[in-house]
């Protein structure tokens, strides 16, 4: 790449971090576009080259949020040797734990709350991670993991409103807030009236797998 494009490239994907910081801060109205521009050393005219206004801006942030999303998901489901409960769990905790420290997945968690990126929410994280946790069901159903009858949406259904009610209910960005451990009690009330009786006496008697060597939150 001549050097040139790649001097773009880079002030480009720093101006969209630093307007991540400042919407997960302080949300898409009240963000300071001479504070995105002072964090990222770039100039207004290097922003308005890549970005023809602060809205626009703000979605290339939901999309680079969206690309964090799917490397997490991406990575739980294959892994070997976990049932489809363990991978769900994997991944929501995952979820969680990007959410409190990755500033562009936790501003785009709040950028689709606010009316201007209203129409965003079908087409952002929350609905990649819906599909993945949907599939991931249906998966242990055909292992036999649920029990009989259990309806699979209502199943993740329930996680996701669960998820969502964390977003209302608790500062998830204070640094004292576990995150991870509330969004993983998201999968695990559900799991307590849905599992098979089976598979919640090995959980009770096991608990949750070591976390794969190879997963790291994404940045």
């Amino acid at each position: 790449m001549p050097r040139q494009q790649e001097r773009a490239r880079r002030t480009r994907a720093a101006i969209v971090r630093s307007a991540a910081t400042e919407f997960a801060r302080r949300g898409f109205a009240a963000a300071s576009i001479n504070a995105i521009l002072e964090q990222s050393n770039a100039t207004k005219g290097a922003m308005y080259f890549h970005f023809a206004s602060k809205e626009d801006l703000a979605r290339a942030v939901l999309d680079e949020g969206l690309e964090h999303y799917r490397a997490i998901v991406g990575r739980w489901m294959d892994v070997p040797d976990l049932d489809p409960f363990e991978r769900l769990h994997g991944l929501v905790g995952d979820l969680g734990a990007a959410l409190h420290d990755d500033v562009v997945i936790a501003a785009e968690f709040r950028l689709v709350t606010e009316p201007e990126f209203a129409e965003e929410v079908r087409l952002r994280g929350s609905v990649l991670w819906g599909r993945a946790g949907y599939q991931l069901a249906r998966e242990a159903q055909e292992k036999g993991l649920f029990r009989p009858d259990v309806d699979l949406r209502r199943f993740v259904e329930a996680i996701a409103s669960s998820l969502a009610g964390q977003r209302y209910l608790a500062d998830l960005t204070a640094p004292e807030t576990d995150v991870r451990a509330r969004f993983e009690a998201c999968v695990e009330v559900p799991l307590e009236a849905m599992a098979s009786e089976q598979w919640l006496a090995q959980w009770r008697e096991k608990g949750w797998p070591s976390r794969p060597d190879n997963d790291e939150s994404a940045t």
